[in-house]
């Protein structure tokens, strides 16, 4: 062990899985830096996490839309002299709709949030871990980098390239003492279809919803022992698995069923 306490630096970490994730290292006395858009709920999460487990919080807002956020937080954590031991990618968000009726901006952050803030965290931090020889990387991705996602389009493809990109990587450093493993969520409770407008989609309006809880501690398990991926829940291995079996049109034709709005409009709101 390091003579510091370990520290893990989590993205999304206010809710959802993020958050979970966040209790699960600070319960093994990491102590933790924690990025978010709102300061108000960082300070919230802060001060719960401090007062329950007795760890160091350090708390950073910026916006993960704006491309040079991540180099900022890594410019901050540098000059507050903070090594990172534990890099965990969390924040994320989708779309829904037909990609015709989509804001094209709106899907522009999204691509910058779920592929361009991992690439650069990934690229800052593994840098410095390669260089210690030391250090774990948590991706999360989704079960929908498995398969393809009509209504979500932009979202599967950003997941897609989150696990390929990692998958590269990992075999690039695989001798370098530092191991990076992906989480693959199916469809979980969080705050995450509200944002995307996707409540009425049929798979969350009426399908089973996993507990963030139980997919954080997958994914921490999953890290802990230096496994290469994770799939969270056995209906997602299955689909997973089927996703590689089945022609990819018509998994895409499944699963634009199981998306289709229970009030038949796919038009983007």
């Amino acid at each position: 062990m390091a003579d510091h306490p370990k520290t893990a630096l989590i993205t999304g970490a206010t809710s959802g899985i993020g958050r979970e994730l966040a209790k699960l290292f600070a319960q093994d006395h990491y102590n933790l830096v924690i990025v978010a858009r709102s300061q108000d709920e960082l300070a919230q999460t802060a001060a719960e996490l401090q007062q329950q487990y007795g760890v160091q919080v350090t708390t950073i807002a910026k916006d993960l839309f704006q491309r040079d956020a991540p180099f900022e937080v890594y410019d901050d954590l540098q000059a507050q002299g903070l090594q990172i031991d534990v890099l965990v990618n969390d924040a994320g968000q989708g779309q829904y709709g037909q990609f015709t009726t989509t804001d094209i901006h709106r899907e522009l952050a999204i691509i910058q949030l779920n592929i361009g803030a991992y690439v650069t965290f990934t690229k800052l931090y593994l840098q410095e871990m390669v260089a210690r020889k030391a250090g774990k990387i948590l991706q999360v991705s989704s079960l929908g980098a498995e398969i393809p996602g009509p209504l979500q389009a932009v979202y599967h493809g950003t997941k897609a390239f989150v696990t390929s990109f990692t998958e590269a990587v990992r075999e690039e450093t695989k001798d370098s003492g530092v191991t990076i493993t992906i989480l693959e969520p199916g469809v979980t409770d969080t705050d995450f279809f509200n944002k995307a407008d996707m409540e009425r989609a049929k798979l969350v309006a009426e399908g089973p919803r996993a507990d963030p809880a139980q997919v954080a501690k997958d994914g921490y398990e999953a890290l802990l022992a230096g496994q290469d991926k994770i799939v969270s829940g056995l209906l997602n291995k299955a689909q997973a698995v089927l996703g590689h079996v089945l022609p990819d049109s018509t998994v895409a034709a499944i699963m634009h069923k199981q998306a289709a709005p229970v009030d038949g409009n796919e038009s983007a709101r």
